[in-house]
């Protein structure tokens, strides 16, 4: 069965900036792009141009150099913020304006003390003038999430009328249920007026740590465009994460997906990016984190040495990891030692090895982390002829 097409489309340079202190200048965002381009994403959104001067310059040169990607640009649903990006993506190959409002009651009500019917005639006519400009306009209905299905299709179908070849649907509290966003894409592809004509696209946050499940759920119910950041960055408690997406497709063919990822390059660009922001990547983050591929137990240390998919279920090399870490601690037993003795040189036999382990056992219980040189000054307290 040959699988569909999943476009990725990265907002680390917007919604991923927006961390607090998490500021980039222009030449770094320049080469976040780059290396974006090179990973294999479908579509890049550049900033906000409306937002600032620098921001506005940002987008403009990034347009400029970036090769393969679309380079997107958001908007509110305003003509002066249209016109801006519009004039930022004017070298871009594949310019595409991003342009919504949003249509939760909530928003409606007390962020733009509107009404139902004005938000429709706001949103449809903002499409409609970012369509003078361009022929790729992404329509976002934001609070998504929380707004009701029925009014979500109507809002939707409006602006598929004025021109629309992408409807994202943000979860943009990161309130829903995995079950509950799919059932919200299902209903968007059953009732919204020619959706067969335009993609669905899924942004979700992360506040209850649901990013990736609810956009794997949206891509079983019809979406065909994830929004997503490097490292999960992004707003509050961060974005759906671009690497946990790509590999959880990756990793389960049975979906019938794929992307255009080049997946080596993700512990790269992941690297790049949190150098670039100043932002600490969690050691235990899926992927990219310093412990993903790390093993300290005794138990799973003897099962990753005699086979790596014993408790490993992707290749590290896969993601751009050179290979698995066996860390040793007081939990390591045998085999992790030795394992480890040999890889600086030294073999070990089992009655050198029982001599080495309980050496190594009281000072493992001292320290976090047994490192080489510790490894070396046991064997020589040991004081036992060791093979090198």
């Amino acid at each position: 069965m040959k699988s569909e097409k999943v476009q990725i489309f990265d907002t680390t340079l917007r919604d991923g900036e927006q961390v607090p202190g998490c500021k980039l200048d222009t030449n770094q965002k320049i080469i976040i792009a780059q290396k974006l381009d090179e990973l294999g994403v479908d579509i890049i959104e550049a900033g906000f141009p409306i937002s600032s001067p620098g921001d506005f310059n940002s987008v403009f040169e990034i347009s400029k150099i970036v090769q393969n990607a679309t380079v997107c640009a958001l908007t509110r649903a305003v003509n002066e913020d249209i016109i801006a990006a519009a004039n930022a993506l004017k070298f871009a190959k594949r310019p595409r304006i991003h342009t919504g409002i949003g249509t939760s009651d909530s928003h409606i009500k007390y962020k733009f003390n509107s009404t139902r019917s004005e938000i429709i005639d706001r949103a449809a006519q903002a499409v409609r003038f970012a369509k003078t400009f361009v022929d790729d306009v992404e329509f976002y209905a934001e609070d998504a999430g929380r707004t009701e299905n029925e009014f979500l299709a109507k809002i939707c179908s409006e602006a598929v009328k004025a021109g629309a070849t992408v409807l994202n649907i943000p979860d943009t509290t990161g309130y829903c249920l995995p079950e509950e966003y799919g059932e919200k894409i299902k209903y968007l592809k059953s009732n919204v007026v020619g959706i067969e004509n335009v993609i669905i696209s899924c942004h979700c946050h992360n506040d209850l740590g649901m990013a990736t499940a609810n956009a794997i759920a949206a891509i079983q119910n019809g979406a065909r465009q994830v929004e997503c950041t490097i490292n999960g960055f992004g707003e509050r408690a961060g974005n759906t994460s671009l690497e946990e997406v790509v590999m959880v497709l990756k990793q389960h063919p049975k979906l019938g997906f794929e992307t255009s990822i080049n997946s080596k390059l993700l512990y790269s660009t992941s690297q790049l990016v949190a150098d670039s922001m100043g932002m600490f990547v969690q050691p235990n983050k899926a992927i990219v984190g310093a412990n993903a591929f790390a093993h300290s137990s005794g138990i799973h240390q003897d099962g990753v040495i005699k086979n790596r998919e014993t408790y490993e279920i992707m290749n590290p090399i896969d993601v751009g990891v050179i290979e698995s870490a066996i860390i040793l601690t007081a939990r390591s037993g045998r085999a992790a030692l030795a394992y480890r003795a040999k890889k600086i040189g030294y073999e070990l036999t089992k009655l050198q090895l029982d001599i080495v382990y309980n050496q190594f056992l009281i000072l493992a219980d001292t320290k976090r982390e047994i490192i080489d040189n510790d490894i070396h000054q046991i064997i020589e307290k040991s004081k036992i002829d060791i093979l090198v």
